[in-house]
């Protein structure tokens, strides 16, 4: 049952989530992990945070589902104050969280039930069938976790977050542990879905290709305590964008050494420049300042020399 509290918004207030001003401290005599953390999604985006550890990501995403409070500073989503965990917002761990005594079956209808408790049996399971060929898991219906591949299991929680049809779900680096070749189909699977539902998702990875290939925006946290959102990086590849393609695009480059160069270098060096705004700096690599104008000798060796990097977990 949902606790959000109703509140009154200006009807040209933008975004369908607006944070405001979010704080998190633990104790009085440390400084904050963030603080006047703002931003806004609209309805239907998909958007990554990435930030070294101790930025206090983590604990964003959990205010956003209710799970947490925020020292100070407010949480709208759909003109409703989130004060406290709702069927509204679907939210997928980087581990499964699984019950391993159920099916798999059993595990997503534990989730119908909480969403609509009057259905009969021939509904639910009617329901269930629907995400479990989305999530491609046809076949394994009846089988228990310890039964299913690691993969197999975070795809379980996928469907269970989206069966409830969510207004918002949210992702804290579910395909972290996972090895390459499956975290790849899952992701592949999630932007079907996605496509297919017009969800709005907030995520958190470390990986930058992650974010490039799945996201419209990139949120970029500087290091805590104090932590900002330093940018916000819009993704300006074709939406069409395919994994084993984009790396043919000239702007993929733009877009990840902007990513990389934060992560490695400015990251450290911007709280000085946030101390005078709360507003983050919306950018759009290659676009804004007029680099990457041709694309010749030199743009092939910066592809080139570009590392494999993830931020610190």
């Amino acid at each position: 049952m949902s606790t959000d509290t109703c509140v009154t918004q200006p009807a040209s207030t933008p975004g369908f989530i607006s944070v405001e001003a979010l704080t998190k401290r633990y104790r009085p005599d440390m400084p904050p992990v963030f603080e006047n953390v703002s931003f806004t999604i609209g309805q239907g985006e998909f958007v990554c945070i990435i930030g070294h550890s101790g930025c206090g990501k983590s604990t964003i995403l959990n205010v956003l589902a209710g799970l947490e409070e925020a020292t100070s500073g407010h949480v709208i989503m759909a003109n409703r104050e989130i004060s406290g965990p709702s069927l509204d917002r679907g939210v997928v761990f980087q581990g499964h969280a699984l019950m391993p005594w159920l099916t798999v079956q059993a595990n997503i209808a534990f989730a119908v039930r909480s969403r609509h408790p009057k259905w009969t049996r021939e509904q639910i399971g009617a329901h269930i069938q629907r995400f479990v060929d989305m999530v491609g898991l046809n076949g394994s219906e009846k089988k228990k976790p310890s039964e299913l591949s690691g993969g197999m299991r975070q795809r379980v929680g996928i469907a269970r977050a989206f069966v409830v049809e969510p207004k918002m779900l949210l992702l804290d680096e579910p395909f972290g542990a996972l090895d390459a070749l499956t975290r790849g189909v899952i992701q592949d699977e999630l932007l079907k879905i996605v496509s297919a539902t017009r969800q709005t998702v907030f995520m958190i990875t470390h990986d930058v290709d992650e974010a490039i290939l799945l996201s419209n925006k990139i949120m970029l946290m500087s290091n805590g305590p104090r932590a900002r959102i330093a940018e916000i990086v819009v993704n300006t590849l074709p939406a069409d964008r395919q994994r084993e393609t984009m790396h043919h695009d000239p702007q993929y480059y733009r877009i990840r050494n902007h990513l990389v160069d934060f992560l490695v270098r400015r990251s450290r060096e911007t709280d000085r420049d946030l101390e005078s705004s709360a507003t983050p700096r919306l950018v759009r690599p290659g676009l804004d300042d007029g680099e990457g104008e041709g694309d010749g000798e030199g743009a092939a060796v910066v592809r080139n020399a570009i590392p494999i990097i993830k931020a610190v977990a």
